[in-house]
């Protein structure tokens, strides 16, 4: 019932907002605004990853540092080791990296360029998709409505 990265991809974009490691973090928080997202990469060039900062990141950072972490650079609260995937992964291995590694977005990377992120949520959609067009076709099955 797994379904491929790039599939889900291709139902949802392959937009991703990135953002320079030198932002600071008050402009990273007006792009998880503006972007509507939970985590933006970070990236010197817009295609490669350099890291990951999520809204936990700078929540926590809040939490230790105060009001001194929205003038940081994201560079220096940002996730350096960052779980990937690429776009022939499935759904099912997307969420097992996610869940052992305690992470809930995955940037997608082809060639060593970034092509994509999926958010945990992202994949549950995707997978429940799946199912639902399952359920549908053995109702059709067994109803006979897929018989000419």
């Amino acid at each position: 019932m797994s379904v491929r990265v790039s599939v889900i991809l291709d139902r949802k974009g392959a937009d991703v907002a990135t953002i320079h490691h030198d932002a600071t973090v008050i402009e990273a928080l007006r792009a998880l605004a503006e972007h509507d997202v939970g985590a933006l990469v970070v990236s010197a060039t817009g295609d490669t990853v350099d890291g990951i900062l999520s809204e936990r990141d700078i929540v926590r950072r809040l939490a230790r540092d105060g009001e001194a972490t929205l003038s940081s650079a994201v560079g220096d609260i940002m996730t350096a080791d960052v779980r990937t995937c690429g776009p022939d992964a499935t759904s099912d291995a997307v969420m097992e990296t996610m869940t052992t590694h305690r992470g809930r977005h995955l940037p997608v990377v082809d060639g060593g360029r970034l092509v994509g992120i999926v958010s945990i949520g992202d994949v549950v959609k995707a997978q429940i998709d799946e199912l639902t067009l399952q359920k549908e076709s053995m109702q059709d099955y067994i109803s006979g409505s897929s018989l000419a």
